[in-house]
This record gives C-alpha cells, sequence and structure tokens, in this order.
C-alpha cells in the first residue's frame, strides 16, 4: 500500500510527514513525497538560465530535507510533479499510486497542536477520491498509531468511515473507540438528545464487537456539549490516537465533502484527523489509514 504525502519544506511539511510515517509503521507501507511544481514550470536536468537552476536546486533541497524526515525502516520515495494546483497534483498522485491515503499537515498560522484549514487542506477536503489524513501544526509524533477514535453519526452515509475504523484498528491491533458528539444548543430535549446518541452508538458498538475479533478493545463515549468545541474538550485525547469521520451525506460518490459539524470538530481537535470519502470501498494495494 502507498501513502501519498503533500511536501513541501517547511514546518506543514514536516508534519504530514511525521503524520505519514505514525501510520506507515507496521503497516509495510510506503510513503511517496510530493512536490508540487506549478504545470509549466518545467525542471530540466539540462538547464539555459539561473532561474531554472535556482527551480532545480529548490526541488533537490526538498528532496533532501523531506526523505531525511522518514524514519529507516519506513519506505519511502520523492516525487516531483507538474499541476495546475497543490491540491490537484496530489490528487493526481493519489490516483496514478493506487494511493490509499493523502496526507497533509494544517495551514501555518494555526495554534499549535490545532488545525487551521488551508487552500491545500480545503480543496482535498472538497474533492479528493480516496481518504485525507489532516496532521495538526506542530505534530512529530513518528511512534506506531495507539488508537482509534469513530465519530459515530446518526445520519445515513457513515457506513465507509465505519469500515475502515473496523479494518484498521484490526489490523494495527489497536483500540477502536466510538464517540457520539451531541451539540446541545442545536439540538431539541437535551435529555431525549443524550439518550439517544447513547442507543444509536452502542447499536454501532455491537455491530463493531461482532466484526472484531473476541477480546479486541471497543469502547464508547457519548460528549456532549453546548457547542461541537465543548464535545471536543470533554473527551481525553492520547497522543497516539486518530479520529475518523466520514465525508458528509451532500459528497459525490467516492469523493470528500467535509460537512459542518466535521469542520467544527477539525479546528477544535488536538489529534490527527482522517476523513473518509462516501461509500469509499477498499481496495487490494492501498487501504486507509
Amino acid at each position: 500500500m502507498r501513502y501519498v504525502v503533500g511536501y513541501t519544506p517547511n514546518e506543514r511539511g514536516a508534519d504530514a510527514v511525521a503524520l505519514a510515517s505514525a501510520l506507515a509503521r507496521a503497516q509495510g507501507a510506503q510513503l511517496d513525497l510530493v512536490y508540487v511544481v506549478d504545470k509549466g514550470l518545467h525542471v530540466a536536468h539540462e538547464v539555459a538560465s539561473g532561474h531554472d537552476l535556482a527551480r532545480e536546486k529548490a526541488v533537490q533541497d526538498a528532496q533532501r530535507e523531506g526523505l531525511s524526515l522518514v524514519p529507516e525502516e519506513v519506505p519511502v520515495e520523492f516525487h516531483a510533479r507538474h499541476a495546475e494546483s497543490f491540491a490537484a497534483g496530489l490528487i493526481e498522485a493519489a490516483v496514478e499510486y493506487q494511493a490509499g491515503l493523502i496526507v497533509v499537515g494544517a495551514a501555518s498560522n494555526g495554534l499549535f497542536k490545532r488545525h487551521t484549514v488551508g487552500t491545500v487542506a480545503n480543496a482535498l477536503l472538497h474533492a479528493s477520491p480516496v481518504p485525507v489524513a489532516l496532521a495538526p501544526r506542530g505534530y512529530r509524533r513518528t511512534e506506531p498509531i495507539s488508537r482509534l477514535t469513530l465519530a459515530v453519526g446518526q445520519r445515513a452515509g457513515a457506513e465507509a468511515a465505519i469500515d475502515v475504523a473496523i479494518g484498521a484498528a484490526e489490523r494495527r491491533s489497536v483500540p477502536l473507540r466510538m464517540v457520539s458528539l451531541v451539540e446541545l444548543d442545536a439540538e431539541g430535549d437535551p435529555g431525549e438528545v443524550v439518550n439517544a446518541a447513547h442507543i444509536h452508538a452502542n447499536t454501532v458498538l455491537t455491530e463493531a464487537s461482532r466484526r472484531l475479533p473476541e477480546g479486541h478493545q471497543v469502547t464508547v463515549e457519548v460528549a456532549h456539549g453546548r457547542t461541537i468545541e465543548e464535545c471536543i474538550d470533554d473527551l481525553e485525547w492520547d497522543d497516539g490516537e486518530i479520529l475518523i469521520v466520514g465525508s458528509s451525506r451532500l459528497a459525490e460518490r467516492n469523493k470528500l465533502f467535509i460537512g459542518s459539524t466535521a469542520n467544527k470538530v477539525l479546528r477544535a481537535l488536538p489529534v490527527p484527523m482522517v476523513v473518509i470519502p462516501r461509500e469509499h470501498q477498499r481496495i487490494d494495494t492501498a487501504m486507509a489509514p
């Protein structure tokens, strides 16, 4: 399996490489560090001007810096690709390499250990045909993932995210936590809403337990608050945790479209998030996360 990593030689690129390394470890996954060059700006081996020389040196520097961030045991390749935009280049690479995941860092102007959705991440979250993993600002952990959390929604269309979470937890032999988020200010009677969330989450938990090996740790939690941000703050998060969410029901088939709730979650979340396209299906050569 292969993971495409959106790399730029800055803090955001380092965040993406660290998260991709953590996801790839113990999975036999190869990382493809993709450095996107504007289409039409050809980086040639035989350069004709100082401008070309500077551009070629920038690619070489990015390759050296990017590869140095990847742990020795993780297979990696570096690619300089030409595309209309950074997001387009990553999507094209993911399709060509049959990658199971695109990994990017948060925008550089966000709070430490928080997500800020920049233009690249925003474009991916509204167009990618494969799951997208987002690293919060300052993410440097490269040890294997230690727990997966699935945000359990009550609307139709969450099956793809549930399938990915269950499969990933089994492959990695890590605990799986099901979390239902209840924004009380946006709902009806608080008591009824919280009770319904418990019932739904436990229904999903029961189904997950049947699909995972006997003894696999699966738990359920319901977090409630006046806002989604309060719900996220109400939960405990491990340093090695990943949150998995599904795409909005408004998404086209097999494509991403992040909804308003997931957007609120993302801005308050202190750990990486993986967003799964609607009706996403696992393929043998690449799987997320």
